[in-house]
């Protein structure tokens, strides 16, 4: 049965109200489109965990802070509905600007914290238009549970501080991030790199993947560090924004894994931004 596809807040808040009176929970994937199976993991999670799953796509405006990122970000409505119909989402819901973001909108959800150092120092305003919108959708929707991928990890936990901070209730789950056979972390701007770029591109999990192995056995972060920058360099990526060690909690900075810990880094290639984390310690 093909997902039913609503582009009203009317329309989807009624439909909600009809689920809960039934008693049924209900869960939300957020995402801009361009479903991968990334994506679909989270939907088979929602679907798992709960009764109805409401799948929303909206290429929300606010948190490009590069208008021609936002132009080319990839636009697949049809095909993204056919992949949600194989797994039996229950809705998709498909606001446009003015659904969201009526004549007079004035509001903005800012975190502080979280949101310091990473892709906040590198994306201003980033995080206050996925603050906004992840708000939005939340009081929307009305769901009981909501799954995000482990991928954007920064945003992970900027959306958890949010639902804790507000008090909204909710439950934001974290889902593990799924890769290509080659290790590169599924992503819908990887649909932006050349044939050519796609070949380089696993080079960013491999550096990682090696300098997490020596962090582990006790190596020098300086020294590791500079190493992995340099292999991505001469992978072809043109400008590494970050590669830093966080702790997993906070993303407090950190230079050895003596406590739960994320490796993470975004990096350009051939004029695409990438970003990708893997646990260490």
């Amino acid at each position: 049965m093909k997902p039913q596809i609503i582009r009203t807040l009317a329309e989807l808040r009624q439909i909600v109200k009809d689920w809960k009176a039934a008693g049924e929970t209900v869960g939300v994937v957020p995402t801009m489109g361009a479903l991968h199976q990334g994506h679909l993991s989270l939907v088979r999670a929602g679907k798992e965990a709960c009764d109805r799953v409401i799948v929303t796509i909206f290429i929300n405006p606010k948190q490009f802070n590069n208008p021609d990122d936002y132009k080319n970000y990839p636009r697949t409505e049809e095909e993204d509905a056919r992949k949600l119909e194989a797994l039996k989402a229950d809705v998709v819901y498909v606001p446009d600007g003015a659904q969201m973001y009526p004549a007079g909108f004035a509001s903005t959800v800012s975190v502080e914290g979280v949101t310091e150092g990473l892709c906040g120092a590198h994306r201003a305003g980033h995080f206050d238009g996925v603050a906004t919108i992840v708000t939005k959708l939340f009081t929307q929707t009305q769901a009981d549970k909501a799954f995000f991928g482990e991928k954007d990890y920064q945003q992970l936990l900027v959306v958890k501080r949010i639902a804790t901070d507000l008090d909204l209730p909710i439950e934001v789950i974290g889902c593990p991030t799924i890769r290509e056979e080659d290790g590169l972390a599924m992503s819908s701007r990887n649909l932006l790199l050349s044939d050519r770029a796609r070949t380089w591109a696993p080079e960013m999990n491999l550096a990682m993947e090696e300098l997490a192995e020596k962090l582990r056995a006790g190596g020098d972060w300086d020294a590791l560090k500079a190493a992995a920058i340099s292999r991505m360099e001469r992978a072809g990526f043109t400008e590494v924004e970050y590669l830093d060690l966080r702790a997993a909690d906070n993303l407090e900075l950190l230079s050895a894994p003596d406590r739960p810990a994320r490796l993470l880094a975004a990096a350009w290639l051939a004029g695409v931004r990438l970003i990708d984390n893997i646990a260490v310690g």
